[in-house]
């Protein structure tokens, strides 16, 4: 029979728990994916076709002609052509000796032959050969997530497949007795906006054999659980964890996220969160984000805000703060306390240390973004 587990006597502290997560790990190895499944993903370092376009095209319809063959023509002194000019629409590689495009209206056929009424500049209606990338090249640099421009720039240049560097993530979920679900499907969707594999599974049920089963199977490049982290009779994830790897602390001086255990299964790390929203996320922001970063490369981006108002916590213990964007500012909205509908109003968090007391109103913070 499960007689619950207990939290260790003195909680490890945030920083110890994020060295001990991070202590070994490198990037994962970069593959190569079709471009239409890596919008979000991480990108590898990837070299774009140069120079692009390779020729000039038109990027109007009309006539292609030599700039220099136009010299003089106009309105009052047409110019007669020796042969009927070459017509190209938007897209259209230019033809061999012409350097613009003129307007439909510009070029007329009398009888037999064709005239010219107007001038052009040398590049009027061309995109020249090399203006969007040039002879020195253009990377999407590594650490950068993948956005939709990122894709078009890509697929303009050629490119078929980019290289990304994506964790797998076993995600495995710990039925709560209630048998919600919202928890789990929270960090799963996390997981993938962040650019990870995400292999889903559930334990058969929250006894400390079913919860090692589950963990005991293939190997990943980060394991996260969700759920029994806890001293009731019925949490047995930590004893799971300790039967099947390294525990290496179960209680962090976190707040929420307090029941958060950390362990190692041969060389993957492994993050048992609990199943309340609030707790889990404070975890997976504090440690399983930063994680995901150190596999994916990805270079994570903070905002500079000056507090609008003071921010007051307790020394010994970090706490989550909700930070919400007004004026230029940092507003904060709730520390240690997260309600749901804080959590959903909040533009970004915010750790406060252990070793701190908080923040005086106008202290610029660098705020870690929940929306962009």
């Amino acid at each position: 029979m499960t007689t619950g587990q207990r939290l260790t006597a003195s909680l490890i502290s945030l920083d110890e728990a994020l060295i001990a997560l991070l202590d070994g790990l490198e990037p994962v190895a970069p593959t190569e994916s079709p471009i239409a499944e890596t919008l979000g993903a991480v990108a590898a370092e990837v070299t774009l076709p140069c120079p692009f376009p390779q020729r000039d095209f038109a990027v109007t319809d009309g006539w292609a002609f030599c700039a220099q063959d136009l010299v003089g023509a106009s309105s009052y002194s047409p110019l007669p052509l020796a042969g009927p000019p070459v017509w190209v629409e938007a897209g259209d590689p230019m033809p061999s000796g012409s350097d613009c495009v003129v307007d439909s209206d510009l070029v007329e056929l009398l009888g037999p032959m064709f005239q010219v009424s107007g001038e052009a500049l040398p590049g009027q209606g061309v995109r020249r050969a090399g203006s969007d990338i040039g002879k020195n090249g253009l990377t999407i640099g590594a650490g950068r997530r993948l956005g939709a421009l990122d894709l078009m720039l890509a697929r303009a240049t050629g490119l078929k497949k980019i290289a990304i560097r994506a964790p797998r993530l076993h995600l495995i979920n710990i039925p709560a007795m209630a048998g919600s679900m919202a928890t789990a499907q929270l960090i799963v969707e996390s997981a993938r906006a962040a650019g990870a594999v995400v292999v889903y599974s559930q334990a058969e049920g929250r006894d400390a054999s079913s919860v090692a089963k589950a963990l005991n199977g293939e190997r990943y490049d980060l394991i996260v659980t969700v759920g029994g982290t806890g001293v009731g009779r019925t949490d047995a994830t930590v004893e799971a964890l300790t039967a099947s790897g390294r525990l290496i602390a179960h209680g962090i001086a976190l707040q929420p996220g307090r029941t958060t255990a950390l362990g190692k299964i041969d060389s993957t790390s492994v993050v048992a969160l609990a199943g309340a929203p609030d707790q889990a996320l404070a975890a997976w922001w504090t440690l399983v984000l930063p994680v995901l970063d150190r596999l994916s490369g990805h270079l994570q981006h903070t905002k500079t805000l000056p507090l609008a108002r003071k921010i007051s916590s307790s020394v010994g213990i970090a706490e989550i703060a909700l930070l919400e964007r007004t004026d230029g500012a940092w507003m904060p909205l709730a520390i240690g306390d997260l309600s749901l509908e804080r959590i959903v109003r909040a533009d970004a968090w915010l750790a406060v240390p252990g070793s701190s007391e908080g923040f005086a109103a106008g202290t610029p913070v660098d705020a870690h973004m929940l929306r962009v």
